[in-house]
C-alpha cells in the first residue's frame, strides 16, 4: 500500500513501517494523544507498534516538515534574485536531502562580499568562463582587455577570474559530492595537544589524545566528545583530514581539459578553490556530522540509564530512615512513614573532628525504635563507608533489625536547593530536604528523581557536551514513558509526578493536586473531569494511566481503560459473576472466549491486554529492592590491589563499558572486553544499572583516579 503523503512515503522507506501505519501514528499526534496512549490503547490503529517506532515515526515527521520550510524559503530566495527557472524549483521541491538540498541552494545562497564576489563586480566572469574553455592560446594577452580602473595589470585580472573560477568549484555540486564521498571514505580525526598544556593537571585526563589519529568512520562517541571536550577547554587541537592531494587530483579531472597556459590556470584555481575553500567547508561539515551522530549516540545511551534508574526496584511503603553522611557537618538522619511524609530529623556526628560515636549511637537507637524503622537509606557520599560501618555496629548493638541499602546521592543536593525542595519543606534547610530525597528514593526512585533535572541525576557521559534542545526531548520522553509504564496512584502522586502522566502537564497536574486537598481523595476515575480544565481529551489521554487503590470498581486500579469498561462488564456478565469476582478468581476467566468481543474498534491486541491486567491488575513491573554490602576491608583507592575480587553496584553504563562502585568513593571501569567470558557487543546485555556484581581488580591509577576492573572469569 503506497501513499499519496511524500512524508509518509519517505518515513516507511526509511523505517520499514507500512504507510497506513505511519499515517495513523501521526493523524494520532496530530488529534493531541501521546506517544505512550497510542502505544497502549491504539494498537488496532498502528499495528501494534512500540513507543519506540512511534517516537521514530514523530521525531522523522517533524524534521520532514521543518526540511519542507527550509525549502520555502530557498524557493523564495532563489525567486526572489530571478533564478528560479521551472527545473530548478522541480528539483528542489523533490530533493528531501538535508545536504543536497543546501548544495543545490549554495550558488544562489546571499553570502558576504567574497574575492570572487569583487572580481565578479569588477567584470572578470567573462575572463573566468574564457579560462574554463582552455581554447585561448594566450590567456595573459586576453586578460590584458580586462585591465581598467580596479583592474590594475593583465596579471590581476587573471587572479581575479581563478578567484571566481574557485568559487565556483567549491560550489559546484560534482566537486562537493566526491569531495564528501572521500572524506566519508578515508577521512581521519586527528589531535594534538597544545603542548603550552601538556604539563598541565587538567590536561591530564585527556592524555590518550595528546597524539591521535583514527579513521573517522571508527572513531566511537564517547572518544569523539572527549576529544572535542579537550578542543573546548583549549587542551587539544583536532582537525578532520582526507587526502588532499588526491581530491585536489579528483577535482582537476573535472574541470581541466588537456594542457597548456589556461588549463594550467584552471588547475591552479582548482587547487586554491579545494584548499582555500571547499576543503574547510566539507571538513566542517564532517565535524559537524560526526559530532550530531556522537550526540545521537550519547543521548541514547543516556536515555537507556535513565531508563534503567527511574525503573529500578523501589523498597515500597516502608517506615525509612534516610542519612546524608558527613565528617565535619555530621551525618543528618531524617525518619520518614510510610508513604514518605518526614517526623523527625536530627544530625549526629560519629566521625572526626567531633567525633561523639556514643551519642550518635543512643540518638540512633532512640530513633529506630520511636518511628520504628524498616530500612535505612545511607547516601553514597562522602563518608558514606564510615557511616555504613557506624550504622551496622549500632544495629548489632542496639540488637535492632533493618535493613541497611546504598542510595546514590547524585542530583540530591540540586534537589534540596530546588524550588520544588523549598516548597515541600519550607522550614527546613537544604541539609533536611537532601536526607529526606536520599530517604525517599529507596522507597520510589521513580516518584522521587522526577523532581531532579535529568541530567543532574548522574548517569550520562558528556551530558553538558550535547545537542541541549535533543537531550531534554529525548530524556522528557523517557521519564513520561517510565512513569506511564508504572502507573501513577492519583491519590497519592506529587505534581511533579503527575506532570508526565500522558496527557496532563504541569497545569492540570497542579489542578488535580489541588482538587484532591480540597475535597479528599479521588473515589474513582470519573471523579477526574471535575478538575478544573481537564475535560474529555484529556480525561482519554490519562485516565488509562492512573491508578485509584480501593476504589468500588476494581478496574480503576488496573490499566484498564474506562473506555473497556464495558468489554469487561460483558464478560463478567457471560461468565455469570462481578468484575471483582472475575478478577480474584482465574476459574472465572479460564471460559472467556476473546474472538467473541471483536469489534470495528477492539480487536485482539486489546483483548489481549485486558486479559493480561485482569490477571495482576494494577502490577508494579519494577520488581522488589535488595539490601547490598560493600567489602568493609577497602575505604579508598589506595587500599585496592591487583586481583582483589570485590562486590560492587553498576552506576554507569556506556557503550565502551560499565562504571561499578565498590566503595571507594571512586567507580571503577569494567572495560566492555572485561564484561564477560564472551564477545560483548551491547554492555547492556550484560549488565544494568543498580546490579549488584563481582568485580577483579585489574589496575588502579592514582594519579588520573583510574580504577581498571574486570568481571571475566568470576563465576555465577
Amino acid at each position: 500500500m503506497t501513499s499519496t503523503n511524500p512524508l509518509v512515503t519517505l518515513i516507511a522507506q526509511a523505517t520499514g513501517l507500512r504507510p497506513n501505519q505511519i499515517e495513523a501514528v501521526i493523524q494520532l499526534l496530530a488529534d493531541g494523544a501521546t506517544i505512550p496512549f497510542i502505544a497502549r490503547y491504539r494498537k488496532e490503529r498502528t499495528g501494534g507498534m512500540d513507543e519506540v517506532q512511534i517516537a521514530q515515526v514523530s521525531d522523522m515527521n517533524d524534521k520532514l516538515l521543518e526540511l519542507g520550510k527550509r525549502k520555502d524559503t530557498i524557493l523564495k530566495t532563489i525567486a526572489e534574485q530571478d533564478k528560479l527557472t521551472p527545473e530548478l524549483k522541480a528539483r528542489i521541491e523533490a530533493c528531501w536531502d538535508a545536504t543536497e538540498l543546501e548544495d543545490i541552494y549554495l550558488p544562489f545562497k546571499p553570502k558576504r562580499r567574497t574575492r570572487a564576489q569583487v572580481a565578479r563586480e569588477h567584470g572578470l566572469e567573462p575572463l573566468a568562463q574564457l579560462l574554463l574553455l582552455q581554447r585561448e592560446p594566450n590567456p595573459t594577452a586576453a586578460a590584458a582587455r580586462f585591465v581598467n580602473a580596479e583592474v590594475e595589470s593583465a596579471e590581476a585580472a587573471i587572479q581575479g577570474a581563478q578567484d571566481i573560477i574557485a568559487e565556483m568549484v567549491s560550489e559546484d555540486e560534482r566537486s562537493r559530492a566526491a569531495v564528501r564521498n572521500a572524506f566519508r571514505r578515508d577521512a581521519l580525526i586527528t589531535s594534538k595537544v597544545v603542548k603550552a598544556k601538556a604539563d598541565t593537571d587538567e590536561a591530564q585526563k585527556f592524555k590518550d589524545y595528546f597524539d591521535w589519529t583514527e579513521p573517522l568512520r571508527r572513531c566511537t562517541s564517547h572518544r569523539l566528545l572527549a576529544m572535542r571536550r579537550g578542543e573546548t577547554e583549549g587542551i587539544l587541537r583536532v582537525h578532520i583530514e582526507s587526502d588532499d592531494e588526491q581530491n585536489t587530483e579528483r577535482l582537476q579531472r573535472f574541470f581541466v581539459r588537456g594542457r597548456g597556459a589556461c588549463a594550467d590556470l584552471v588547475a591552479a584555481a582548482v587547487a586554491d578553490g579545494y584548499k582555500r575553500l571547499l576543503q574547510p567547508s566539507i571538513e566542517t561539515e564532517f565535524a559537524a556530522l560526526s559530532k550530531e551522530q556522537a550526540d545521537e549516540e550519547a543521548i541514547r545511551v543516556f536515555a537507556s540509564n535513565l531508563r534503567q534508574l527511574l525503573l529500578d526496584a523501589p523498597l515500597g511503603q516502608k517506615r525509612v530512615m534516610g542519612i546524608d553522611p558527613g565528617f565535619r557537618t555530621g551525618c543528618k538522619v531524617v525518619c520518614l512513614d510510610a508513604q514518605g511524609n518526614l517526623l523527625h530529623h536530627e544530625a549526629i556526628f560519629p566521625h572526626p573532628p567531633v567525633r561523639k560515636p556514643a551519642d550518635a549511637m543512643e540518638a540512633l537507637g532512640t530513633m529506630l525504635r520511636k518511628y520504628k524503622v524498616e530500612a535505612i537509606a545511607i547516601g553514597n557520599g562522602t563518608a558514606s563507608r564510615e557511616t555504613e560501618a557506624f550504622v551496622r555496629l549500632a544495629l548489632d548493638t542496639l540488637s535492632v533489625q533493618a535493613d541497611i541499602f546504598v542510595v546514590s546521592e547524585d542530583g540530591a543536593s540540586v534537589y534540596s536547593a530546588s524550588k520544588t525542595a523549598r516548597d515541600e519543606f519550607p522550614d527546613e534547610d537544604v541539609t533536611v530536604r537532601g536526607a529526606v530525597s536520599i530517604g525517599r528514593r529507596l522507597m520510589d526512585p521513580l516518584a522521587e528523581l522526577v523532581k531532579i533535572d535529568p541530567k543532574s541525576i548522574g548517569v550520562g557521559q558528556y551530558q553538558h557536551d550535547v545537542d541541549q534542545a535533543k537531550l531534554k526531548h529525548s530524556l522528557d520522553q523517557t521519564v513520561e514513558s517510565c512513569v506511564n509504564s508504572v502507573g501513577v496512584e492519583v491519590n497519592t502522586a506529587s505534581r511533579h509526578l503527575l506532570t508526565y502522566v500522558s496527557g496532563l502537564g504541569p497545569t492540570l497536574a497542579q489542578n488535580i493536586v489541588d482538587y484532591r486537598a480540597q475535597h479528599g481523595p479521588f473515589a474513582s476515575r470519573n471523579e477526574l473531569l471535575k478538575v478544573p480544565r481537564l475535560g474529555p481529551a484529556a480525561f482519554q489521554q490519562c485516565a488509562g494511566f492512573l491508578r485509584i487503590s480501593g476504589a468500588k470498581n476494581p478496574l480503576d486500579n488496573s490499566a484498564v481503560h474506562p473506555e473497556s469498561y464495558g468489554i469487561v462488564e460483558r464478560m463478567a456478565k457471560d461468565a455469570g459473576c462481578t468484575v471483582a469476582d472475575l478478577i480474584a478468581q482465574p476459574d472465572k476467566r479460564k471460559g472467556i472466549q476473546l474472538q467473541k468481543y471483536v469489534t470495528d474498534t477492539v480487536g485482539m491486541p486489546t483483548l489481549t491486554d485486558i486479559m493480561t491486567e485482569l490477571e495482576k491488575p494494577g502490577r508494579d513491573p519494577r520488581g522488589a529492592a535488595s539490601a547490598f554490602a560493600f567489602d568493609p576491608s577497602v575505604k579508598e583507592p589506595a587500599d585496592l590491589r591487583p586481583g582483589m575480587e570485590l562486590p560492587g553496584i553498576v552506576t554507569n553504563i556506556t557503550n565502551f563499558g560499565a562504571f561499578v562502585d565498590v566503595g571507594v568513593h571512586q567507580d571503577g571501569l569494567v572495560h566492555v572486553s572485561q564484561l564477560a567470558d564472551r564477545y560483548v557487543k551491547d554492555p547492556n546485555a550484560v549488565v544494568h544499572l543498580h546490579q549488584h556484581v563481582r568485580v577483579r581488580v585489574v589496575e588502579v591509577d592514582l594519579r588520573r583516579n583510574r580504577i581498571s576492573l574486570s568481571m571475566r572469569n568470576m563465576g555465577d
